[in-house]
């Protein structure tokens, strides 16, 4: 085991947070000749490897950090030209008028990211400022994973790395430490302290880009309906890329009432509507993965923001608002916070009430405010679960039968006064006209799933080409994941529990959650002794940490990985 190594600040993951935090510190202390020594530890191998993101962005953080973005080489898609929200039927699409469209999805001018591009670029640009600046030192560790966060009495003091995964090599020990990861480490500091007493509500994201012969740079879909028609809040994506490219994708929320969601195969099923193939007609797929998303938003949000040594940014503290698909300006803008704060405390020397002025910064600025204007929109559907479990499969199928109009007005017949309640009722906190700050509380998404839950039959489209489909097994090829023989990373704490859960999904004749909703192929059933036992495929996992999740007894647990193994997502 090395010798301890110390930091003045120690950042937590490779994230858009902490590399914005960073160039705006590294900014500010060229300015004051502040004298600073930073760590930026990094699971993947390389800088982007493990990012998974739409990603539309409005600009305004990047301008602040770099008013010349437009012209330094900073990777852009493009800017959208085109914005519709569609409503799917199982063969036709319809785009609602855009006067209809709610504000948070009207994208026009948005920048379109391949997130992984920006992150490296961000990275790479970091180091080569730090070198520019005698006062600071930056110590750059892709492939080192934090597995433990290290305390001093009940001050965070660092971290504990391994680049083997068979002990913690290093110890990194920081005045301060910042978490941007998407809950791999930075769960452990909320649960030590409690600071989430509201569950975090999570969906996951699964993505493909293909590379195609139209060229639809600017246009982006959103789309509702099709292929999930059983209740679950969820909706899909098609961005026009550069280079004659596409992403497609679906975000699905895993608090659904549903065990088997299946991600990968409603990709598929997605990717199946005539709409689709006929955007990728001709086309060749480059790359496939999945990530988990914070979407609790304000009601989510911790009590504490960081304990004494730490802050949470980003993902980690949860600052997605999914009333308008938007995290990344958020995530973004609480590393920009931190640095000026951090810039302030390590010039005086004194961490004193950085917690709370961070706290303050955030919330009273443009995170705070549009988190609690759209504060009641996931209440609206998890009040009402005939929103998305009657009402929208009516349209959809109003929209396969050519007057979508008529199905929407449907919302007012057959039952009208509760039709006409639940619209209005939903309506009003959609669009946050409905005031109180009541907190609304959520239940822990694995503590939805009902095990005996039917779902409704998809009518898939008979005439998709099969090679525009892929099987699970397939999919995972193209996520490229890359293992080192022995990988331990996913932790199953109790094998019985495990036989029994088994046991009760097998009486019903279905998968298990963890076997049905991974994004890859490796939760599987062995036999062992004449007994169906949980195995798997450790090789496989793309580290979205869905199985972890949606687990119904929380007997899983994702680690980040080790040696910077794990998929390749640059591109994605």
């Amino acid at each position: 085991m090395s010798p301890p190594i110390r930091y003045d600040l120690l950042l937590v993951g490779g994230s858009a947070s902490n590399l914005i935090l960073a160039h705006r510190l590294l900014d500010l202390a060229g300015k004051s000749g502040l004298p600073l020594t930073i760590a930026l530890v990094e699971k993947s191998a390389q800088f982007g490897a493990h990012i998974v993101s739409g990603a539309l962005t409005k600009t305004h953080v990047l301008e602040k950090v770099f008013p010349d973005f437009k012209t330094n080489g900073f990777p852009i898609e493009g800017y959208v030209t085109h914005s519709h929200l569609s409503v799917l039927g199982s063969e036709e699409r319809w785009d609602l008028p855009h006067a209809i469209v709610p504000k948070g999805f009207r994208k026009e001018g948005h920048a379109i990211l391949t997130l992984s591009h920006a992150i490296r670029w961000l990275a790479e640009q970091l180091q080569a400022k730090a070198k520019e600046l005698p006062n600071v030192l930056l110590d750059v560790f892709p492939g080192f994973a934090a597995q433990e966060i290290l305390y001093e009495d009940q001050r965070v003091a660092g971290v504990r790395v391994s680049a083997s995964g068979d002990v913690f090599e290093d110890a990194i020990f920081a005045e301060f430490t910042c978490f941007g990861d998407k809950g791999f480490l930075s769960k452990d500091l909320v649960e030590r302290f409690a600071l989430r007493p509201n569950p975090q509500l999570w969906s996951v994201g699964i993505k493909e880009v293909w590379e195609v012969d139209l060229d639809c740079r600017g246009v982006v879909w959103h789309t509702l309906g099709y292929p999930i028609l059983d209740g679950t809040f969820s909706g899909g994506f098609v961005y026009g890329l550069g280079h004659k490219k596409l992403a497609i994708g679906l975000v699905i929320s895993l608090d659904s009432k549903n065990p088997n969601l299946n991600p990968q195969l409603r990709l598929q099923q997605f990717k199946a509507h005539p709409w689709i193939q006929e955007l990728i007609q001709g086309g060749r797929l480059l790359k496939y993965g999945a990530a988990v998303i914070p979407e609790g938003g304000y009601y989510s949000l911790p009590t504490r923001f960081g304990v004494e040594g730490a802050l949470l940014l980003g993902d980690a503290l949860g600052v997605l608002d999914a009333a308008s698909l938007s995290g990344l300006d958020k995530s973004m803008e609480t590393g920009y916070v931190a640095a000026e704060l951090l810039h302030g405390a390590f010039v005086d020397r004194n961490f004193e009430g950085l917690t709370e002025r961070y706290k303050s910064a955030v919330m009273d600025g443009f995170i705070g405010q549009e988190l609690y204007a759209s504060r009641h929109f996931r209440r609206a559907f998890l009040e009402n679960d005939r929103l998305l479990g009657e009402y929208l499969p009516a349209v959809c199928q109003s929209v396969d039968q050519g007057h979508p109009w008529l199905g929407s007005l449907k919302f007012g017949l057959g039952k009208p006064i509760q039709r006409s309640t639940d619209t209005f009722q939903a309506l009003g906190l959609i669009l946050g006209r409905i005031s109180g700050d009541k907190i609304f509380r959520y239940t822990p998404c694995h503590e939805n799933i009902e095990p005996a839950f039917t779902q409704p039959a998809v009518a898939v489209s008979t005439q998709a080409r099969p090679e525009t489909l892929l099987s699970r097994p397939d999919a995972v090829f193209f996520a490229a994941p890359r293992y080192h023989e022995g990988n331990r990373h996913i932790e199953e704490f109790d094998a019985d529990t495990c036989r029994r859960c088994i046991a009760v999904y097998d009486r019903l004749g279905k998968p298990t959650p963890c076997i049905a909703d991974c994004t890859a192929e490796v939760h599987r059933i062995d036999e062992a002794g004449g007994v169906r036992v949980h195995g798997m495929s450790l090789e496989n996992c793309i580290q979205c940490r869905t199985c972890e999740i949606v687990c119904p007894s929380v007997n899983l647990r994702v680690n980040p990985t080790y040696e910077g193994s794990g998929p390749d997502f640059y591109g994605l």
